[in-house]
């Protein structure tokens, strides 16, 4: 009984707590005045099942209490968002009005918005199939760089006076521009990761005193998780040198066409990556801040000639990549410098390319790859004079 106890009075605050951003509850309906339980959910990042749950309070103690929690963090995401709102609707000649602190409060938000995704999402079991949509991820970063409060880029008549300042051609958005794939190992050979998506949102460092010799990069990656039923080692894939690279045939395959790989899930990581400009040259360190797996649907992985007893192992393994956050694959050992795109910075513009040679460590191999972002959309087209 006294679990039960403590089951409905975390149930109790987790509706008054949403109470407060939704409206009334309606205890017959089990919905709120001003908002369908299908979007209290997404915000949340939970499916409508999950939150069905939640609300109807047959979800276990430890549901109810992460969910209180997640609720906790939207009502402090909003209450930032709000404050935001405000900083920017003030005279410029307040002290709020500093761009620097708007943008620092604008990433605190966005860094509430991301840990509150990633935690509920690293609490779900490996066999969830309802996923929150790619939109709604992509959202999450979007906000942060397409909106009317938060002024994330340095603006023109912001830079020095003699117009040295290399990064301010390089903000917006850039997009991976062509895929790539990788064989990795886990605890068996077989696994193949193909990065298909990443858009990046790119802005000056202005906090740095470094004359606009860097930028940062935050990005959102889409990638997939092969099996190969063959489970082909993974030197089969690399020259024999004395620097191994991927083979041609490798690098130009298509897994869809191969009935030997099975697409296992899709990783969704959010990534930050910083620039340095040194001269001619650019170069590219990062990190992840966060990744989730949303598997491929149950019935869709059961057509294929992949028993369920190997199914549920590559799902374990592969959902570890997604546990252990500090862990990031996806991050390689080092990216040689590459070329800028121009040498005069002021002639940087959209179609521009930055393209880099990586090594990723899996086992006891070094893989060589390539990584290459096309400009698609940039803040500043005209030039500094």
């Amino acid at each position: 009984m006294h679990t039960e106890d403590e089951i409905n009075k975390i149930h109790a605050e987790f509706i008054s707590k949403l109470e407060r951003h939704y409206g009334k509850y309606d205890s017959n309906t089990n919905k709120f005045e001003s908002t369908s339980n299908s979007k209290i959910a997404r915000d949340l990042f939970y499916s409508d099942s999950q939150f069905s749950r939640l609300i109807n309070n047959t979800a276990s103690e430890g549901e109810l209490t992460r969910a209180l929690r997640n609720v906790q963090r939207l009502l402090d995401v909003n209450e930032l968002r709000g404050k935001v709102k405000k900083l920017g609707e003030k005279p410029d000649d307040s002290l709020f009005s500093n761009k620097k602190y708007l943008f620092g409060i604008g990433l605190l938000l966005l860094g509430c918005i991301l840990t509150t995704y990633m935690i509920t999402r690293s609490n779900e079991t490996i066999d969830q199939t309802e996923e929150p949509s790619e939109e709604t991820r992509y959202e999450m970063l979007r906000w942060g760089f397409e909106n009317n409060y938060v002024k994330p880029y340095v603006r023109l008549k912001e830079l020095p006076e003699d117009c040295y300042y290399p990064c301010y051609k390089y903000q917006g958005k850039w997009k991976l521009k062509e895929e790539y794939k990788i064989p990795f190992f886990r605890e068996r050979n077989g696994f193949h990761y193909v990065a298909k998506e990443v858009v990046m949102y790119a802005r000056c460092m202005d906090e740095r005193d470094d004359r606009g010799e860097s930028f940062e990069g935050y990005e959102y990656q889409k990638h997939e998780i092969w099996y190969d039923k063959r489970e082909v080692p993974i030197d089969s894939f690399l020259t024999k040198d004395a620097n191994p690279k991927l083979i041609s045939s490798y690098m130009n395959s298509n897994f869809e066409d191969d009935p030997n790989y099975v697409k296992i899930a899709y990783v969704h990581t959010f990534f930050k990556t910083e620039f340095s400009i040194d001269g001619k040259e650019v170069q590219r360190s990062g990190k992840a801040i966060g990744r989730d797996i949303e598997f491929v649907p149950q019935d869709v992985l059961e057509k294929e000639a992949v028993s369920a007893k190997l199914l549920n192992e590559l799902k374990s393994e592969t959902n570890s990549i997604a546990k252990n956050l500090l862990d990031d694959f996806s991050k390689p050992i080092t990216c040689n410098p590459t070329m800028a795109p121009n040498v005069d910075f002021n002639q940087i513009k959209e179609g521009d390319v930055l393209s880099f040679d990586c090594q990723f460590s899996t086992g006891r191999f070094l893989v060589d790859y390539n990584k290459s972002y096309v400009f698609t959309d940039q803040y500043i087209s005209t030039f500094c004079r």
